[in-house]
């Protein structure tokens, strides 16, 4: 089996393990973000942590063991310009509330039958795409000159420590990703009512080993460009370009989210919860619509999405993707917050009376 076809293969079946425990779970950092600000829950932002903490301590020992090579991740490999992080992240944040969820999500609902979701996903493949080829491509050069010089955030603590990619660089991120990890592990566990909701608990456990599994597989990938574990915009780009050029890049991404559609597809066949699903109005549609432009490009732009940035690329303990990801939860956030409220900027304080 050549290097190609076994990409394929691995980035399948991740992708239809990812798909039917998403569709099985309702896994959702959309909804574990919008339960802590509405409602003061923690119990589904405890799943995405215990999917981080397990990524990490997951990744970084495989690293360690010299399994996986993180440092050869886009995260870790490329600018990383914190200016585009921070813009492409808010952009995402704000588009997949609108949107109805993250970029991963959508593929799930598509599983399940939802129109709205295959639109959501159509035009963010081309949105993505345009920002990462096409007339949009102006965005990221513009925004990396805009960066301060060696304020790329594409640097690990490791990195920070000692020499970037050395031996030492290794140790001591595969020590501090592992000691991070369980640390998350253990507070999310730290939890009674966490523990006690098998659903949440065991989609953070599945979606963690996934990441780590992924990391693995795209690890045997041969040298030449950087290498990204699981994530969904840039591989949506890729298939587009794919069926436009019939040639492409990305081989194990672009399988991961075909895998994640057809998992999905599959979970809901079986569970009896395919449901055809369509726009309420023309509102419901603009909204949707507006989501999907703004995750297209502003994944770009964050080199990834809440699972990219959020759990793959945490997991290489990249600094970079801890702005991108806390750029990502701002900008859901800010968009929680406008549709709670109807604006977009803070209200003045009243002018004081009498």
């Amino acid at each position: 089996m050549d290097e190609v076809t076994g990409l394929a293969l691995a980035g399948a079946l991740i992708g239809l393990l990812y798909g039917a425990t998403v569709q099985r779970s309702h896994f959702c950092i959309m909804g574990a973000i919008s339960d802590v600000a509405l409602f003061g829950s923690t119990r589904r932002l405890r799943s995405w942590l215990l999917a981080i903490g397990l990524a990490m301590a997951g990744t970084q020992a495989f690293a360690l063991a010299g399994l996986a090579a993180p440092s050869r991740s886009v995260y870790l490999s490329s600018g990383a310009p914190w200016l585009a992080l921070l813009l492409g992240g808010l952009m995402f944040g704000f588009g997949m509330v609108l949107a109805g969820g993250c970029a991963s999500r959508n593929l799930v609902r598509v599983g399940g039958g939802s129109l709205k979701a295959l639109l959501v996903v159509v035009v963010l493949a081309v949105a993505a795409l345009a920002t990462a080829t096409g007339l949009l491509s102006v965005l990221g050069p513009a925004l990396a000159a805009a960066d301060l010089p060696g304020a790329g955030l594409a640097v690990s603590p490791g990195g920070l420590l000692v020499e970037a990619g050395s031996a030492a660089a290794r140790l001591v991120d595969g020590l501090a990703g592992i000691g991070i990890g369980v640390a998350l592990v253990a507070w999310c566990l730290a939890s009674r009512t966490f523990r006690r909701s098998p659903r949440e608990l065991w989609a953070g456990v599945a979606i963690g080993l996934l990441a780590c599994a992924a990391w693995l597989a795209a690890s045997l990938a041969p040298a030449g460009g950087p290498l990204f574990g699981l994530t969904f915009v840039e591989p949506a780009g890729g298939i587009l370009t794919l069926l436009l050029t019939g040639t492409g890049t990305g081989v194990f991404g672009m399988a991961a989210l075909l895998g994640t559609l057809a998992g999905a597809a599959g979970a809901a066949r079986a569970a009896g919860r395919f449901r055809v699903e369509r726009f309420a109005d023309r509102a419901d549609l603009a909204r949707h619509v507006t989501g999907a432009v703004l995750m297209g490009v502003g994944g770009i732009l964050a080199l990834g999405c809440t699972i990219g940035q959020g759990v793959s690329g945490l997991a290489t303990l990249a600094l970079g993707s801890a702005l991108a990801t806390a750029a990502i939860v701002a900008g859901a956030l800010w968009a929680l917050r406008w549709l709670e409220t109807g604006h977009l900027l803070p209200l003045r304080a009243a002018a004081p009376q009498g």
